[in-house]
């Protein structure tokens, strides 16, 4: 089973929608979908959809799924990153009106310099849903842990030092 969580946002993420559904026309996804939809207001048919899960029958489907597609969020990651699992993300836009800057974008491009997987098309979900990849943010080397905090730093335009405090080289 493929779980896809949006999480709360305001703002609905019809484009991730649009891309499970049309996956899921074309066969590319040949297994269970459930989807927490949020705000969005395309629903994937074919999918069990949620329009939010309480935390109990969250925890319940994320351990449950064989892969995670999520929002770019950064308590999302913090989430996903802690569990042993493949998962995928997605970085809402603030072209698309799906959040009110592109910070998730800009974590997305940080995130995908370090191999952690990040689509940006329905292709990147069909190559990672077919090749998934345990990752860790935290086992990631010291000179990756740098560009991240460089770019991260461009985004907040403040030093990130205290983050790489402990990170082994």
């Amino acid at each position: 089973m493929i779980l896809v969580t949006v999480g709360t946002e305001q703002y609905p993420f019809n484009r991730l929608m649009s891309w499970i559904e049309v996956l899921l026309q074309t066969e590319l996804i040949q297994e269970e979908i459930i989807v927490q939809y949020g705000n969005s207001t395309i629903l994937p048919a074919g999918a069990r959809v949620y329009r939010f899960l309480k935390e109990e029958k969250f925890q319940e489907l994320i351990h449950q799924a064989r892969i995670v597609i999520a929002h770019c969020g950064e308590g999302t990651l913090l989430l996903l990153d802690s569990l042993d699992k493949p998962y995928i993300l997605v970085s809402r836009s603030q072209q698309y009106q799906e959040h009110v800057d592109d910070h998730q974008v800009e974590l997305g491009l940080a995130l995908s310099q370090i191999n952690v997987p990040v689509a940006w098309s329905p292709g990147d979900l069909v190559r990672f849903i077919q090749a998934p990849r345990q990752v860790s943010v935290a086992d990631v080397s010291h000179a990756s842990a740098i560009a991240l905090c460089r770019s991260l730093e461009r985004r907040f335009a403040q030093p990130l030092k205290e983050l790489s405090v402990g990170i082994s080289k």
